[in-house]
């Protein structure tokens, strides 16, 4: 969407950039002329990731372990990639953790694990960079945050998640106001139905995923491609998105108008089931 080299000369971080579609975002990126930090816990999966994506771009990629959830540990990302690129332009909230499961079934470690990652990984990130950016008074500065629809519907099997990406968007939104003074913008994309390798087989497991198509929920009747979601990220973390300010932008091919929660059709799981998805959900995790 972006002409050559929209991006050349900025450095972008993307939490979990080394798998799915933050690793889309970052080739997107890279063939506009960024510089990627790619960062999540498992470094082998990172450097396979930044190689690749080197030798497909040629572009500079730097790979980074790091546990968001730990903000020690997320001060010494923004440590590495100022070392390495003199300064940060972007950063995109990627990273996430779900999986379905009726809400009578969860433990609050469950909600805790869920909502560690996804709001207080954003918020260890967010607060991080911004602090750092204020304290050397740098401007022009992008925070791109994935939020999902059912952050202001809801859904059912998914509650964890839904309360987690609700926070995120209501950092979004407080922080675009709050924190425009110093220079920066605050925006969020809420995908529907990407697939992923990982993620999509860990929350539709089995035939699940051919039982409850999830084409058929779209207006459009098919799920979103890639390049579709990176050319959206691409233009809001860019100068010609420089007046978006505080909005969530929603690519889902109007699936959350069709019908509000994006799971709330598990409810035609039968009860017995559970168990077995379960077991699939936990091999799929451990493998």
């Amino acid at each position: 969407m972006l002409r050559p080299g929209a991006l050349q000369g900025r450095t972008i971080v993307v939490t979990g950039g080394g798998t799915g579609l933050g690793r889309s975002m970052s080739e997107a990126f890279l063939r506009l002329g960024a510089n990627v930090v790619i960062t999540s816990r498992k470094m082998e999966v990172l450097e396979k990731t930044a190689t690749e994506l080197e030798a497909s771009t040629g572009g500079k990629v730097l790979a980074v372990a790091c546990d968001i959830r730990k903000y020690l540990e997320v001060e010494q990302l923004v440590a590495a990639a100022v070392a390495r690129f003199g300064t940060v332009d972007s950063l995109v909230n990627n990273a996430a953790g779900n999986f379905i499961s009726p809400t009578e079934r969860l433990s609050s470690k469950a909600f805790e694990t869920i909502i560690d990652i996804v709001l207080m990984g954003s918020v260890n990130c967010t607060l991080a960079f911004g602090k750092h950016w204020i304290d050397k008074k740098e401007r022009d500065k992008t925070v791109l945050n994935i939020v999902t629809t059912y952050a202001w519907t809801g859904s059912g099997y998914v509650l964890p998640s839904a309360c987690a990406k609700a926070g995120v968007l209501a950092l979004t939104r407080s922080l675009a106001v709050e924190w425009a003074k110093y220079g920066m913008r605050h925006n969020a994309i809420a995908p529907g139905p990407f697939p992923t390798k990982g993620a999509w087989t860990r929350l539709m497991p089995g035939e699940l995923m051919e039982r409850f198509d999830l084409s058929k929920r779209v207006p459009l009747k098919r799920l979103g491609e890639h390049h579709e979601l990176t050319d959206l990220a691409s233009y809001l973390i860019s100068p010609f998105s420089g007046y978006i300010n505080g909005e969530v932008v929603t690519i889902d091919g109007g699936e959350w108008l069709q019908g509000a929660g994006q799971f709330s059709g598990l409810e035609a799981v039968e009860p017995g089931m559970w168990d077995a998805i379960e077991q699939m959900v936990r091999g799929v995790r451990g493998s």
